[in-house]
């Protein structure tokens, strides 16, 4: 059973940092999805998929993944850079 461990990103929609400082361990698939031949719906029968864990900081992610023999990779988020601008200068 294989996981990775990810800071959620930040949404296009959200403009503050609302739940960007929590961590998530997110199963992987472990069967590919195939449709549905009456409705034409896609899935699978792998519920591990479904399952995502939010933690406080990463070390608790990855605690929890050996204390529970999760193979986890952790995917590191790219540090932010701002651009810092004054107003005046759209005028420049």
């Amino acid at each position: 059973m294989a996981a990775r461990i990810y800071q959620r990103p930040q949404s296009a929609m959200q403009s503050g940092k609302a739940r960007t400082e929590e961590w998530v361990l997110e199963f992987e698939q472990s069967e590919a999805r195939r449709p549905d031949p009456l409705m034409g719906w896609t899935g699978s029968g792998d519920t591990q998929a479904q399952v995502h864990l939010t933690f406080p900081d990463m070390d608790a992610a990855k605690a929890y993944a050996e204390k529970y023999g999760i193979a986890a990779r952790v995917h590191l988020t790219p540090a932010r850079t701002l651009k810092i601008q004054a107003y005046a200068d759209n005028f420049r």
